[in-house]
């Protein structure tokens, strides 16, 4: 009988914190960093462009550890993966932070539009 390919990735909210933990600890190594940094300077803190140049390369920091654990080695795999750690995220606090923590490292920070009578958006009190 051959041996069958692996299982669909199924982790447990124990594994899911290990593989998180191992995706965040790729994208500081050495040779990543130096290719986060550079589709990050060709971004240039533009949403768009941070789709085009980051996403991707985010992307395949993260296919590269999860294919151990039996994702596809593609970005189903990844949404699979993230579709999983979200699925934890609400019961486990600790996986919420290293989501978090590994959302931070290719997602820009979230500036929000000014609030308040400078703004223009309010109605002006009589």
């Amino acid at each position: 009988m051959a041996s069958a390919p692996a299982p669909p990735a199924a982790l447990s909210a124990e594994q899911a914190k290990v593989v998180l933990a191992e995706v965040i600890q790729a994208f500081s190594a050495p040779e990543n960093a130096v290719r986060m940094d550079e589709a990050r300077d060709n971004a240039c803190n533009d949403m768009g462009k941070m789709l085009q140049f980051v996403l991707p390369v985010a992307t395949q920091i993260q296919q590269e550890v999860i294919k151990a654990y039996g994702f596809s080695c593609d970005g189903e795999g990844v949404l699979k993966f993230a579709r999983l750690v979200k699925s934890y995220e609400a019961q486990d606090p600790e996986i919420a932070s290293l989501s978090g923590k590994l959302k931070a490292l290719f997602l820009p920070p979230m500036t929000l539009p000014p609030h308040g009578p400078a703004s223009g958006g309010s109605v002006a009190a009589s």
